[in-house]
Formats: C-alpha cells, sequence, structure tokens
C-alpha cells in the first residue's frame, strides 16, 4: 500500500461561470499539492433550442474556455455541453455528472487513490486536501469519509433561510447519533470523499435524478465503516436552484416561500421508535415480534412479515440483522419519520425547544421579556437563529469526534 495516495477531484460544472475562479485559488493555495482536478461541465442538448435556458448554456460555454487556458492545475475536462455534447433526455444532471467523473478517474487511478467530491461554489479552506488524505491514512480501511460543513452566509434574505435549513439537517442527525443509528450521516455532494477501492467496491454511484450523494453515502455504510469527522471544514454557500429535486436549492426556494413542510423538525420519540424496532431485529430472528413501525413497514412493504425472506436466506443471527438494518435503511428510516411527524402535532419551535432547551436554555430565551413570543425561526433575528446553528454545530462535532474514536 503506498503511503501517499493520488488524490482526484471531482468536479461537475453548470451554470459556475463566475464561481470558477475563487474554487481555483482555493485549490492553488491547498497545502496538499498531490491532485488531479477533473471537471464535468455539462447540460441537456435540448436547453439550446430553449430561449430562456441559454443564458445557461452560454456560461458553460465561456466555462469550457476558460478551463483550457488554465495552469499550474493538473485538469482533465469532460465536455458535456458544446454543441452534440450535451446530455440526452433521462440521462443528465449532477448525478450523471459525478458518476462521469468518477468512473473516468476509475480507469486511470490505483485502488488507493482517493477521490474527494467538490461544488464550485463551495469554499475549501487550504487545509482541506491535506486533512482528507491524513484521515484515510489514519484509517485506512474506511470506505468513505462525509466532511463535516458550515454553511457561508451572506449578509443577506437567504441567511435565515439556510440557517433553517441547517438547523433542521443538524437536528436530525444528532438525533440519529443519540439512538445509535447506523445512518447517522450528512451527505453532501460538495463534502464528501472516499478511495478509489470503496467506489469500485459498491458498483459506483447511482445517478439518480436527486440525492445522488445521499445514496452513494448509503451504499457505502451498508459495506462499511464511513468516517464521521476529519479536521476541516467545507463552507457551502447558500444558494436557491432547481436543477434538482431536494436538497439546498429546493429547500431555499420553498422556504422563501415559507413552505418547510418538507423539511419539519422531527420530533425525538419518533427517533425513539425507530431505535427500539433496530434493537428488535435480533429478536425477530427467532420469532415475530412487534415493532413501532410495524404499521409504516405494511404501507411500505406490502406485507407484514417482509423479514420472513431475510430470515429464509440468512441462517445467521449477524447476518439476518445486517440484512434487516440494509433493508430498513436510511431513506426508510426519513420516510417513516415524515409519516410521524404529523402525529405530533408540536410547532418546529416547540420541538426544538422540548429537545435543546434543557441544554441551552440561553439560546431559547434569549432574554426577552412573557409578553413577547420567545422565538420564532421565521420571525427571530438572525444573529439569535445562527447562535442555535453553532450550538448544533458544536454538539455535533463533540459527538462525531468520539465516534471516530470507534472507527479504529
Amino acid at each position: 500500500m503506498t503511503s501517499y495516495p493520488q488524490i482526484h477531484i471531482a468536479l461537475p460544472v453548470l451554470n459556475e461561470f463566475e464561481n470558477l475562479p475563487a474554487l481555483f485559488n482555493a485549490l492553488k493555495t491547498q497545502n496538499e499539492h498531490r491532485f488531479h482536478l477533473w471537471v464535468c461541465v455539462n447540460n441537456y442538448e435540448n436547453l439550446r433550442n430553449s430561449e430562456s435556458a441559454f443564458p445557461v448554456v452560454e456560461n458553460n460555454e465561456k466555462s469550457l474556455q476558460w478551463l483550457k487556458q488554465q495552469d499550474g492545475i493538473a485538469i482533465t475536462v469532460i465536455d458535456k455541453a458544446s454543441k452534440g455534447n450535451g446530455w440526452v433526455d433521462g440521462k443528465g444532471g449532477v448525478g450523471w455528472a459525478r458518476k462521469t467523473i468518477m468512473d473516468a478517474i476509475t480507469v486511470v487511478a490505483h485502488d488507493r487513490d482517493l477521490i474527494v467530491s467538490m461544488d464550485a461554489d463551495t469554499y475549501y479552506p487550504k487545509d482541506y486536501l491535506a486533512e482528507i488524505k491524513a484521515a484515510f491514512l489514519a484509517y485506512p480501511n474506511a470506505l468513505g469519509l462525509t466532511v463535516p460543513y458550515y454553511h457561508q452566509l451572506a449578509d443577506d434574505s437567504t441567511d435565515r433561510l439556510i440557517l433553517r435549513y441547517e438547523i433542521y439537517m443538524r437536528h436530525y442527525l444528532l438525533q440519529l447519533i443519540r439512538i445509535g443509528n447506523p445512518y447517522a450521516f450528512t451527505a453532501i455532494g460538495s463534502a464528501m470523499a472516499f478511495p478509489v477501492w470503496a467506489y469500485r467496491k459498491v458498483g459506483g454511484l447511482t445517478p439518480v435524478v436527486s440525492g445522488e450523494d445521499f445514496y452513494f453515502i448509503q451504499k457505502l455504510r451498508k459495506s462499511g465503516v464511513v468516517l464521521p469527522w476529519c479536521n476541516t471544514l467545507a463552507y457551502p454557500s447558500p444558494r436557491f436552484s432547481d436543477r434538482v429535486i431536494f436538497g439546498t436549492g429546493p429547500a431555499l426556494i420553498k422556504g422563501k416561500q415559507e413552505d418547510w413542510s418538507s423539511y419539519p423538525v422531527y420530533h425525538p420519540q419518533a427517533f425513539d421508535q425507530v431505535k427500539e424496532t433496530f434493537s428488535l431485529f435480533s429478536d425477530l430472528y427467532d420469532g415475530d415480534v412487534a415493532t413501532p413501525l410495524d404499521g409504516f413497514f405494511l404501507q411500505r412493504f406490502k406485507d407484514k412479515f417482509w423479514y420472513y425472506p431475510l430470515r429464509k436466506n440468512y441462517r445467521n443471527r449477524d447476518q439476518f440483522v445486517k440484512a434487516c438494518i440494509n433493508k430498513v435503511d436510511g431513506l426508510r428510516i426519513l420516510q417513516f419519520l415524515r409519516e410521524k411527524q404529523p402525529d405530533f402535532q408540536l410547532t418546529d419551535e416547540a420541538v426544538l425547544s422540548e429537545t435543546y432547551a434543557c441544554q441551552w436554555p440561553d439560546i431559547f430565551d434569549f432574554g426577552r421579556n412573557e409578553q413577547e413570543q420567545k422565538w420564532d425561526l421565521g420571525k427571530s433575528p438572525v444573529k439569535e437563529l445562527n447562535a442555535l446553528r453553532n450550538a448544533l454545530f458544536n454538539e455535533e462535532k463533540r459527538l462525531r469526534m468520539l465516534q471516530l474514536l470507534n472507527c479504529l
């Protein structure tokens, strides 16, 4: 095994011409210099027939020309944007761009080389690549790494929206960590890394319409260890975008319309039901046992005894439990939480207060008098929402570093 794996950066580019110079400056100042940048400039071919979409096509053409003029960084450009090279319907988007890049990397890379997934609108500090490499050298058997993130603020109307979204994300993760769930990870396409051998092992990235990063990290987690922390941060930007169905961009668009129904603050009791169900998988190997998620299982799997085939196929208890965990995965957990949430009939503010008020009383009081509303995700000052974001981030960091010790 080489002690110095090559780093391959996978960068999808769509309408990013204005962001590329800042990204290149960040890459040129990295402490780790041994990397190769792979860029897929991409758009659908039929955008050329749409007058409203032509600015995106023009932006991509400018990116292609700009990339040709760059030096000082080893670059491979994959052109899925110029005339005749664009995606065909049903086969395109950021998922296909990431897959196209990563598949190309695996053709030339060694098993122990690293793939680092980036986005053009994200800021990466100078220690970013070096810390990722150090993490995999310290944990050579890890299949992946979810790099910690911290959204940038822009001192404008997007700050409240991105803080609201990040509070949702961090609460969700903290509750999964609390119950010891194996799917306790945050998958962000701009902040994940993995060795080439792991990419090959799980059969590569599946180019779904949205959430390709989530599904890929989930595939890695089902096959082994995904590192939860390293000593650096990715700083994604808050940007409105409808290029995918769900994620940061669509969340901000819906949030601007004051619609957070897709991103509620899930009640801890629902997570407790997930925990209890997972704890009963071992008992299901011996016989039929009622679980808190039985109604959900019947609806989703159309079979009350969904575990019978697993019991038949896996004669070993440990293998059976693992098969249950693989079936009731991160997607199923999220679906259950969404379906369960209306049962609690509580506002997001109430759930957060019930969950964290004792832990951080100053954040949920803010020193206001009793005649005023205590706090509101939609109305409280951005400074106060940021204080909650930071408290959640620091708690996540503490727990993640403890989790990392268990990965040895």
